[in-house]
């Protein structure tokens, strides 16, 4: 994140000592990416967090592609997916590629361990549900609508105080942050981005635990998902510093950018990746042109994949789609409005539709788990 956050207590300068109240010091630990240049925050821990008394290899973890691809446009239906397990262990790949995963899950259960990415960070949006995710940086409390960016290797656990819970989860092999072209040279939103520091929201409150036992740690990391069991709760952090952290923004803060003419689809971004975009299609003013076409523009998407995930079920260019539909458009075919949405578009004011856009660089596998819940006729909808 391009700014700075403190929580708990630190001491004046880095790397000196912390003494704690009763004697001995705090266990300081630099998290971050890129070695020791990029971003990073200093953790004070109760205990040394290298304390781990078994290990174990739970299980391989590695999507699979489609037996026979298509290369053609699908659409995939969330809704038919059953309510299951863990949003960890039990989230369903849809979509992937070398350079990231798109996931959904349904869990109806609250974990009982712990969890790392050490691989990926995740960002997750929240369809439905509400509750607090558990972090060692802190509570980070969360609702519909909410998106959470988690950078790799911090430890969390999702705690649901709802029954119907759904998850859009990206996996990104980068560092997820704010388009560039919104971050002046000194790391700040500018203005006219459409939102601003304001509306990201980091974790609430510290609850350092001081205890000892056995206490499981799943991490996911090098094609596997391996059981550290730990000597000490590992939620023990008294303080922390830095620009590494988890994080939150809610799609109803986006502020949509209009214009006379339609406008393109980077104006709807708010995240990157090394090789995608991750984007917010919420409700706005149409173009107001006298002359204008609200509706998109056909468009072939050279060198990108588009995935499009709608949690209403009105969008003005579509036709055919329900709440939790999941689209893609493979790059180089063209793509655009339904039979009657182009023409049906002129004159109209408004648009409620809610979708997130995640469009990639590099071409997306189907996951085998999403030729279940798959309109295998959506290709031939621009047929009248």
């Amino acid at each position: 994140m391009p700014f700075y956050h403190r929580m708990g207590s630190i001491p004046k300068k880095r790397h000196i000592q912390h003494h704690k109240a009763e004697g001995g010091i705090y266990q300081e630990h630099l998290i971050g990416n890129y070695g020791f240049t990029g971003p990073a925050s200093l953790l004070y821990h109760i205990h040394p967090p290298t304390a781990v008394l078994r290990t174990e290899h739970l299980r391989n973890w590695v999507y699979e592609e489609e037996d026979h691809p298509m290369l053609r446009m699908r659409h995939v239906m969330t809704a038919q997916l059953h309510a299951a397990g863990s949003p960890v262990m039990d989230r369903v790949p849809i979509f992937f590629n070398n350079d990231c995963a798109i996931c959904y899950s349904k869990p109806n259960v609250n974990d009982d361990y712990w969890y790392r990415n050490g691989s990926q960070d995740e960002y997750v949006f929240v369809a439905k549900g509400e509750g607090v995710l558990e972090t060692q940086m802190g509570d980070l409390s969360f609702g519909q609508d909410d998106q959470l960016i988690i950078p790799q290797g911090i430890i969390h656990r999702w705690q649901f105080s709802t029954k119907e819970n759904e998850l859009l989860i990206l996996e990104s092999n980068s560092y997820l942050r704010t388009p560039k072209r919104y971050r002046n040279e000194y790391g700040q939103l500018i203005e006219g981005a459409p939102f601003s520091e304001r509306d990201i929201h980091g974790p609430e409150k510290l609850n350092p635990r001081d205890e000892k036992g056995e206490f499981e740690l799943r991490v996911r990391q090098r094609g596997g998902m391996n059981r550290f069991i730990l000597d000490h709760h590992p939620i023990d952090v008294v303080g922390w510093d830095g620009i590494f952290f988890p994080w939150k923004f809610n799609f109803n803060d986006f502020e949509p950018i209009t214009g006379t003419i339609h406008q393109p689809p980077p104006i709807h971004q708010i995240l990157q990746g090394d090789a995608f975009v991750v984007c917010n299609f919420a409700p706005r003013p149409f173009d107001f042109h006298p002359e204008a076409i609200p509706a998109p523009y056909y468009h072939s998407n050279v060198m990108s994949d588009e995935v499009l995930y709608y949690f209403s079920a009105d969008f003005m260019s579509r036709k055919g789609i329900e709440w939790g539909s999941m689209t893609l458009h493979p790059d180089g075919i063209p793509h655009g409005p339904h039979p009657g949405r182009y023409e049906g578009s002129i004159g109209k004011e408004y648009t409620d539709e809610k979708a997130v856009m995640i469009d990639t660089f590099r071409p997306l596998k189907v996951a085998k788990p999403a030729l279940d819940i798959e309109d295998k006729h959506y290709w031939k909808s621009w047929v009248e």
